[in-house]
């Protein structure tokens, strides 16, 4: 069967599997699903009203993604957050960040510049009403905006690979206010660097950014009692 240059491919929609991978890695960088703990394939079944066929696709992405670890006849366990794990992962993400940030001083719109504007003056209102969960969510909004005006599909793909370790060891660390005051002020100076379109300037603060985000990680893994693998 031929088909007319008119054809259109009907837009695709997500999988059962994916949205149980979107799902548990949400609970993975939450915390609800805890480093080291087997992951509780039975309980996850119940809660989602799914097979365990399309549960074992998902841990099978996560396990690519370095969030789960399988081990034949025993199931799935959650990764451990590991100083060598942070020492690889960080700085790939520092050089990503950085080169989103150069092509999207080049390649961002106006109006992509005022939208996260909004989102910056968003996640500093949750900043100053002390909402953590608020203000991450938006933060990962504004990379996430970045990201797209660079307008660089393998960019993207390889900064989605590594976002979600990222997050996770962001999100369960602990932030003293010091740092989290500090962490504002550099997504300050990230909004000026943009709204001027200065490429240098931006990938230098994206950089420093993520160091610092690997210095408040390293320091309460390593005030952590060592933990169980199971």
């Amino acid at each position: 069967m031929s088909l007319s240059v008119k054809s259109r491919t009907p837009l695709r929609r997500k999988s059962l599997h994916e949205e149980l991978t979107q799902a548990l890695q949400e609970l993975i960088i939450r915390g609800d699903l805890q480093p080291g703990k087997k992951v509780p394939e039975k309980d996850l079944c119940a809660l989602y009203g799914v097979s365990r066929t399309p549960l074992r696709e998902a841990l099978k992405v996560l396990a690519m993604d370095g969030l789960v670890r399988l081990e034949p006849n025993h199931g799935a366990w959650v990764s451990q957050i590991t100083i060598e794990d942070l020492d690889e992962v960080f700085p790939v993400m520092a050089a990503l960040e950085a080169l989103a940030g150069e092509l999207a001083c080049r390649n961002i719109t106006d109006d992509e510049v005022r939208a996260i504007r909004v989102l910056h003056d968003r996640m500093v209102a949750h900043y100053e009403a002390h909402e953590l969960d608020g203000y991450f969510a938006t933060n990962q909004q504004i990379h996430e905006a970045i990201l797209a005006a660079a307008r660089n599909a393998t960019l993207s793909a390889q900064y989605r690979s590594l976002a979600a370790r990222v997050r996770r060891a962001r999100y369960v660390a602990n932030m003293t206010p010091e740092r989290w005051a500090r962490a504002t002020e550099e997504h300050e100076a990230i909004m000026r660097c943009l709204e001027d379109r200065n490429a240098e300037g931006l990938s230098a603060i994206l950089k420093q950014h993520l160091r610092n985000k690997l210095e408040t990680v390293r320091e309460w893994l390593l005030a952590q009692p060592a933990a169980d693998n199971g």
